[in-house]
């Protein structure tokens, strides 16, 4: 339940805290007063929207706080669940549960677990036919939750071998492209016939064509020096040191050595003529090592980013073939199941489908006494429950709860309800149907009293009391009949302090609620209205 709600700069609100209660708790107050900025607070808090124009004036940020008692629960603190979400007015939100910092929608998420806002535009629960399901499901009891299970077994193996089948190309043309796909690849490797150190030896030779011009003019150059002059210089000299190499042994230690030099520089010599003659490439060989490049480049964008890296891949996708091409024994095997799941699902979902089309019919009969309770005499409720091809984790079925409004209409699906009251009233009758298996355990009720009066008031108050004893509501309400009935009654009220208007609360006294109850029976307080006041409140507690 909803211990305490703090708001701060929401319209006229500047700074208040109300600490509600199990039960029923009733608001009532003067006209702007600002009942319905506490309800808009509420859906702030619980990750709705906020407008700019909402922001009390003057001020840069609003700021709502809730703290929420749930015993038991894996997300409070000693029972305590705090939720709080700040706004600026530059727009910036700051939403955080138990302290942590969530998103907007995380925290609506969170929020949509334990509180349900009914007014004008607000029953979100009640138009999401995901919750008729749950409605529906709830309503049938234990009967349907055993065959569910069993359902639920089946069809969590179901989706684990789906996604196995997915996983090993379990789909015959999944299968088929993927093995085309890698064979191709393979080849093109292969034709490629590539070597390690292919391309540097390319890079290297494809140099040397770009600058053969220049290659060549500098052998040259340097060939020539040597043949014709360094050469023939050292010739020279060997010939006048051995005239003289037998006078002293330094002499021939030096023609010795210089001979060695001549013999080198004709080694040289004859290596420089030699790369003269490689540096001649005709156009043929141009192309293959351009092409050749090309392919090479062309390999390393699909396939890796060095011509290692191909090699390994290529090793890598022919374990991968021969690993698709064994999976066939193991995914026929997998299919098998798969069929054999599928029978015994199909004849689990039927029952259940038996089960929800029969309920669904007996559900509807009570809702729409309720809502001829509720004066909602020509409105009808139609719970239809459609069979799927499809498997979900419920069954195979579509639940969605249409109306017809009045008489000679078509019936429509409840988001074409036009009207905050009817749309209320409904859930209010749902609500009471399902009033033992409901799990949100807060209801917030706005404009539910909309258009009513009298009998229809009764039972409204009636089948809010008998919500309450499983639910916390906060109700407002413009109704001596709720007013009457309410555990708690809170006086919502508007004051003006330093020129500026400010809401308060307070929560009233028995004999503050009598004269509560005379005051919005007839808009004032005398000896009739309160002795009619007085006798609500007994019905109420007898």
């Amino acid at each position: 339940m909803i211990s305490t709600l703090h708001i701060k700069n929401i319209g006229i609100i500047e700074d208040i805290t109300i600490d509600l209660n199990e039960g029923l708790n009733v608001l009532t107050g003067e006209t702007g007063a600002g009942k319905t900025l506490i309800i808009d607070s509420l859906k702030i808090v619980s990750g709705g929207r906020f407008s700019k124009e909402m922001l009390r004036k003057g001020t840069t940020n609003a700021f709502v706080e809730l703290c929420i008692y749930l015993p038991n629960n894996e997300n409070s603190v000693d029972g305590n669940i705090i939720i709080s979400r700040e706004i600026n007015l530059s727009g910036r939100n700051m939403c955080k549960i138990n302290g942590r910092m969530v998103t907007v929608n995380e925290l609506k998420t969170f929020m949509s677990n334990f509180i349900e806002i009914h007014g004008q535009n607000d029953n979100q629960n009640l138009l999401d036919n995901r919750k008729h399901l749950k409605y529906l499901d709830g309503f049938i009891g234990k009967e349907i939750e055993k065959i569910k299970s069993e359902y639920l077994q089946l069809y969590n193996r179901y989706k684990e071998i789906e996604q196995k089948l997915k996983e090993n190309y379990g789909d015959d043309k999944e299968r088929q492209r993927k093995l085309d796909l890698l064979r191709y690849q393979i080849k093109e490797i292969e034709e490629a016939d590539l070597k390690v150190d292919e391309e540097d030896n390319l890079e290297e030779k494809r140099k040397v064509m770009l600058n053969s011009e220049k290659i060549l003019e500098n052998l040259s150059g340097a060939d020539e020096v040597i043949e014709n002059t360094s050469i023939d210089s050292i010739s020279t000299v060997i010939r006048s040191l051995e005239k003289i190499e037998n006078i002293d042994k330094k002499y021939e230690v030096l023609s010795s050595n210089l001979k060695n030099i001549y013999y080198e520089l004709q080694e040289l010599s004859r290596d420089i003529s030699k790369y003269k003659e490689e540096i001649f490439f005709d156009e043929e060989e141009r192309d293959y090592v351009e092409e050749r490049l090309d392919l090479i480049h062309n390999l390393k964008r699909k396939y890796g980013n060095t011509i290692k890296e191909i090699l390994e891949y290529k090793e890598e996708i022919k374990t991968e073939v021969e690993y698709i091409e064994n999976l066939e024994v193991y995914n026929n095997n997998l299919k098998q199941e798969k069929k054999k799941l599928e029978n015994k699902m199909d004849i689990i979902t039927e029952k259940i489908h038996n089960l929800r089309k029969e309920n669904a019919q007996k559900l509807s009969e009570k809702i729409n006494k309720e809502l001829n309770e509720l004066e909602m005499k020509n409105a009808k409720i139609n719970v239809h429950v459609d069979y799927l091809d499809e498997y979900l984790k419920t069954g195979k079925d579509i639940v969605e709860f249409y109306i017809i409004t009045n008489l000679g209409e078509d019936e429509k699906e409840l988001s074409k309800i036009a009207s905050g009251g009817e749309m209320s009233r409904t859930m209010l009758a749902i609500k009471k149907v399902l009033a033992d298996v409901d799990e949100t355990p807060i209801l917030i009720f706005d404009e539910i009293d909309t258009g009513i009066s009298g009998k229809a008031a009764n039972s409204v108050a009636q089948k809010l009391k008998s919500i309450a004893n499983n639910h916390q509501i906060m109700c407002i309400s413009h109704l001596p009949n709720i007013a009457a009935i309410a555990d708690y009654n809170y006086f919502i009220s508007k004051n003006v302090i330093n020129q500026r208007t400010r809401t308060s609360v307070k929560l009233l006294k028995e004999d503050e609620v009598v004269k509560e109850i005379a005051r919005i029976s007839s808009g004032e307080v005398n000896d009739i209205t309160l002795k009619y006041a007085n006798e609500l409140r007994n019905k109420k507690a007898s």
